[in-house]
């Protein structure tokens, strides 16, 4: 073999073991018969968010969990807009078992607690003049009736998961663009 196609085995090889774990990653995130399997963990005192290291319990608002494959803990988030975020980033290819968000039809807004919901099922208002541990959040909730509620009192819009888009959840100027960070 000489060098030249030794290069595009090499290439060949690599690209293929990408598509696998593109393929791993993007099925076990559809898949609603293993987020079943996976129950949604509580948040304690200690429960910090795995983009910024903040305390969950220290903030109000909706928090979030991804439940990784092969991860026993799962990973928290302070906010849904940064599991949003994290969800609809190109490069997110790690296999997930479960996420979950709060339902704040049911859970207390400025003390969160209990009340997890699947992500992909929840009805989610954005453009709310509700604040999170970030500022401007995504509220979710169980039923959309909940959703239009929360959308009546304190603005904003109601959105299924699948109609939420990368540019909605983008963090590069604060959360939600707040440009007083």
């Amino acid at each position: 073999m000489n060098r030249r196609n030794f290069k595009s085995s090499t290439s060949a090889l690599r690209t293929a073991v990408l598509c696998a774990v593109v393929a791993l990653g993007l099925g076990a995130c559809g898949r609603s018969d293993e987020a079943q399997a996976v129950a949604a963990a509580e948040i304690d005192a200690s429960s910090a968010c795995e983009l910024d290291g903040m305390l969950l319990a220290d903030y109000p608002g909706p928090k979030a969990q991804i439940h990784y494959a092969g991860q026993a803990a799962p990973s928290f988030f302070c906010d849904t807009v940064e599991l949003l975020n994290t969800l609809l980033a190109p490069e997110q290819v790690r296999a997930i078992k479960a996420v979950y968000v709060q339902d704040m039809g049911s859970a207390d807004w400025d003390q969160p607690r209990g009340f997890w919901i699947d992500a992909k099922s929840a009805i989610y208002v954005l453009g709310s003049t509700r604040q999170g541990s970030m500022g401007p959040t995504i509220a979710s909730f169980a039923k959309e009736a909940d959703a239009k509620a929360f959308a009546a009192k304190w603005g904003g819009k109601p959105l299924r998961f699948a109609e939420i888009t990368r540019d909605m959840v983008d963090l590069s100027g604060g959360a939600l663009h707040d440009s007083k960070m």
